[in-house]
């Protein structure tokens, strides 16, 4: 989701060649200096980043290690506010948040995203369908709910959101939820209408934050648009929404730099779960290519329990992973997000994410073939792989509508996975991957940078 930024940074990297050369140091800077604008980040952002830069590699000594250090210390900076906080519950619950956006941000499907992170957390969560403005908000609401089996609070009567959101918080305290979320009324632009009805619903809902959904697409527009919601009503947390389109990136760091707001939240896809906590560290290790290990394994634990995942191990270094096991972790995968996602978290990966591209899983024919020939089996056969001759292949075959050729082109895949699985797993076998992938992308690879 930080295809431009990460492809300038790599470029600018690339640039530093010698110690000691302050010549090579200032075509990083260029090349920093035009990428980023690009980018689409303001010019004065630009202008503080690159003076930092500068000044810290200078100081550590110019190298490419040094600049790659002074450029990360400086992103960190940047995009360090007020902690970031993620979300912040409150020692009384419910906890109340009030959604904000203009019309078309994605406002309603980020609440939806935000109540799914929440719901995987063991959280009660009550979505509010506050948004009486829009014909179709509150269906699509319902359908979203609906979809990730959260509870909605919604009045198909009344037409006033106060009314809505007082009745709504009464139900929320009665029945003893953890969060509530409330998706308001938005516009094509801000107005005082707009403003005086999110102000009366602010005062009877009396949020314990204001989250404002910024679209990234819009770029310096969803800048200047945040500042005027923080100016008239009051944010405190901004949620970055379709982080995974055409965005090129300087959103992140134009709302950080200007508006002074901490950006909480981002959604990187269309799934119900491509919502990611924004850590400044971590956010600024996948932009210089480095991945995000850290948010990877909360995602997986998010989804796979501890005792799960060590039976999965086992199992894995034994080489007894069988299909129950296979459309088990599809399954788990699914509620990860996007694959494109997942993958740029991960080091030395990020070329591989973009070939992936928006790959979905869930409409994938090449994994509904291998569901289908699965669901072809007996029970014995899905735990016990190599009992499958060439009679039982046959009956597999008939019985999802595949050819034969097909059936045993995906059993030898799987064979070869699980074998591949079983080679790396344990500490030595991921060093061996790690050095492998390193080695595939050359001593010019994000993947060969120092950490």
């Amino acid at each position: 989701m930080f295809d431009t930024l990460t492809d300038s940074f790599t470029s600018a990297i690339k640039k530093i060649r010698f110690h000691d050369d302050e010549k090579a140091l200032g075509k990083a800077l260029l090349e920093l200096k035009k990428s980023l604008l690009k980018s689409d980040v303001h010019h004065k952002v630009v202008k503080e980043l690159i003076a930092s830069v500068e000044t810290k590699t200078k100081e550590k000594g110019i190298g490419k290690d040094q600049f790659l250090e002074a450029m990360s210390e400086s992103l960190n900076t940047l995009l360090e506010v007020q902690g970031n906080q993620g979300f912040v519950f409150t020692s009384n619950p419910p906890t109340v948040i009030l959604m904000t956006g203009l019309q078309g941000s994605g406002k309603t499907t980020t609440t939806g995203k935000l109540a799914t992170y929440l719901k995987n957390r063991k959280k009660k969560v009550l979505v509010v369908a506050a948004d009486l403005q829009r014909l179709a908000a509150v269906e699509q609401l319902r359908q979203i709910t609906a979809q990730i089996e959260v509870e909605l609070y919604a009045d198909d009567i009344s037409k006033d959101p106060v009314e809505v959101v007082t009745a709504a918080l009464e139900h929320a305290k009665t029945n003893i939820y953890d969060v509530v979320l409330i998706d308001t009324a938005g516009r094509l632009a801000i107005d005082d209408e707009l403003m005086g009805q999110l102000h009366d619903v602010k005062e009877a809902a009396q949020p314990h934050e204001i989250f404002y959904v910024a679209d990234s697409m819009t770029g310096q527009d969803a800048v200047r648009t945040a500042q005027g919601f923080k100016e008239k009503i009051g944010i405190d947390g901004v949620i970055l929404s379709k982080y995974d389109g055409d965005s090129k990136g300087g959103v992140a760091l134009g709302i950080a730099s200007q508006v002074h707001v901490p950006l909480r939240f981002i959604g990187a896809g269309e799934k119900m779960e491509d919502l990611e906590v924004f850590l400044p560290e971590r956010i600024v290790n996948r932009l210089m290519g480095l991945g995000d290990i850290e948010g990877l394994a909360e995602k997986t634990a998010a989804v796979i329990d501890e005792k799960t995942a060590k039976d999965l191990t086992r199992k894995i270094k034994k080489g007894q992973f069988n299909f129950n096991d296979f459309l088990e972790q599809m399954e788990s995968i699914k509620k990860m997000g996007s694959m494109k996602s997942i993958m740029g978290m991960i080091p030395g990966m990020g070329n591989m994410a973009k070939a992936i591209g928006d790959f979905d899983m869930e409409n994938s024919q090449e994994l509904k073939n291998i569901k289908a020939m699965v669901s072809s089996m007996t029970t014995k056969e899905r735990e016990q792989p190599d009992l499958l001759n060439n009679s039982r292949k046959k009956r597999i075959a008939k019985g999802c509508g595949m050819d034969a050729v097909d059936v045993n082109r995906v059993l030898k895949q799987f064979k070869n996975a699980s074998k591949m699985a079983k080679k790396f797993s344990g500490k030595k076998g991921m060093r061996d991957l790690q050095n492998m992938m390193q080695q595939q992308q050359g001593p010019g690879g994000m993947g060969a940078l120092p950490r």
